[in-house]
């Protein structure tokens, strides 16, 4: 118990001279938890990322042959019934469409075989006792191991994991522990879903920590197996998704490694939409009758999508580059949300006033598709070794909810 001339004169004395005599974390009357290692800086910054991609990739050309083969199966073993003008006939897919309509040209998959295959056309793999490590988390664990390496840190030295997601194996316990778990992590972790803005959500919140001095190292893990979620017999969707998983380490600048990026400022933005949605819940079970309806997976408008999101988040950028005093003209790259290469284009433009080339905001969509919350990362992990001293960037993402987040990043000196 510390007495009250004591806690006085640390007020008097700013906690100056007295902080080495106090506990890791202490509250005094009025005041908010506070770390109080003097070492400590309280500037997050990024000192690793990591990527696991799957072996195996299904090309446009294989992705349409598959689902025009299922177009006719559909289509005559309802061919009364369209003739009567009972039900509509289904219609092809194209290569030229797929492109045209998103930039995308192929994607990685955990299950390549069951997707392509016209009887099953989703993911299948065998279900994996509660006492082995989940699929989730095993693809999480190898991107987090990459980031750690990459950093020079160890397990023991993280205090947190986020398993920051759009889509969840489970409800509980978190995947975040279990990840947390696998690595041999001392500390707690929590999972955060806000869908295509998860990863860019869990960065803000690591570095949070790291400004409340409640962590010095935090693993943002974001796996998403966004196959399982996709309606591949959609013609509208069927291309978008793929399989990835990234992670990203924010840590104290105290710590970091010299080759590090410091995080300028982050921003959050929520609007309310329902124009991207995925109605599959637990909740489910209530309405037997309805539970498999297409609802339960991934549906969106897409032109509406487009039309609201694109303003939104390029205002969003110009306002916050604004408040940190950063002329978005002299931006380096931007690492954008990877879901549409005609809406990064416009974002893009509207942030730098001008086209952007594929050096300024580069692209991974064309190979990995649409993989969720994870595409901005990887554009970051795979395209920011070349940059220099003093550069600045942004890392933005953007999707469901509406949510989007943005994280201005500086390569350290």
């Amino acid at each position: 118990m510390l007495s009250p001339v004591f806690v006085a004169g640390l007020r008097i004395a700013g906690w100056t001279f007295a902080r080495w005599l106090l506990p890791r974390h202490i509250c005094l009357p009025n005041c908010t938890v506070m770390h109080t290692s003097p070492d400590m800086t309280h500037r997050p910054v990024i000192s690793g990322t990591g990527l696991f991609t799957p072996e195996e990739s299904i090309s446009n050309e294989e992705l349409v042959a598959s689902f025009n083969a299922f177009v006719d199966r559909h289509n005559a073993e309802h061919a009364d019934a369209i003739a009567a003008g009972e039900a509509e006939a289904l219609t092809y897919s194209s290569v030229e469409f797929i492109e045209k309509a998103s930039g995308i040209k192929a994607r990685h998959v955990m299950s390549k075989a069951p997707i392509l295959a016209p009887d099953t056309m989703s993911p299948r793999w065998d279900e994996r006792p509660d006492g082995e490590l989940s699929i989730m988390a095993e693809i999480g664990v190898i991107a987090a191991r990459e980031a750690l390496a990459k950093a020079g840190r160890e397990a023991k030295d993280v205090d947190a994991v986020l398993c920051a997601a759009s889509n969840m194996q489970r409800a509980y316990p978190a995947m975040a522990i279990e990840i947390q778990q696998a690595l041999g992590i001392d500390g707690f972790g929590f999972d955060m879903n806000v869908a295509c803005s998860s990863a860019t959500f869990g960065i803000q919140t690591a570095a949070d920590y790291v400004r409340a001095g409640n962590a010095k190292s935090v693993l943002v893990v974001s796996p998403e197996i966004t196959s399982g979620h996709l309606n591949w017999r959609d013609r509208d969707s069927h291309f978008i998704f793929g399989d990835v998983a990234t992670a990203v380490l924010v840590e104290d600048a105290a710590i970091a490694p010299a080759e590090h990026w410091d995080i300028l400022g982050t921003k959050l933005k929520t609007v309310f939409s329902n124009n991207i949605r995925n109605n599959f819940g637990f909740l489910n079970r209530a309405t037997p009758e309805t539970a498999d309806t297409a609802d339960k997976l991934f549906v969106q408008e897409g032109r509406k999508v487009f039309k609201e999101v694109v303003p939104m988040v390029a205002q969003m950028i110009l306002d916050e580059a604004e408040r940190l005093g950063i002329d978005p003209k002299t931006l380096r790259r931007m690492w954008l949300h990877q879901a549409n290469s005609g809406m990064n284009r416009l974002i893009a433009q509207k942030v730098l006033g001008h086209e952007a080339s594929d050096d300024e905001s580069p692209t991974v969509l064309d190979t990995y598709g649409n993989t969720s919350s994870a595409g901005s990362i990887i554009a970051f992990h795979l395209h920011s070794e070349d940059m220099k001293a003093d550069d600045t960037g942004l890392i933005c993402s953007f999707g469901a909810g509406y949510s989007a987040g943005t994280v201005f990043v500086r390569k350290a000196a």
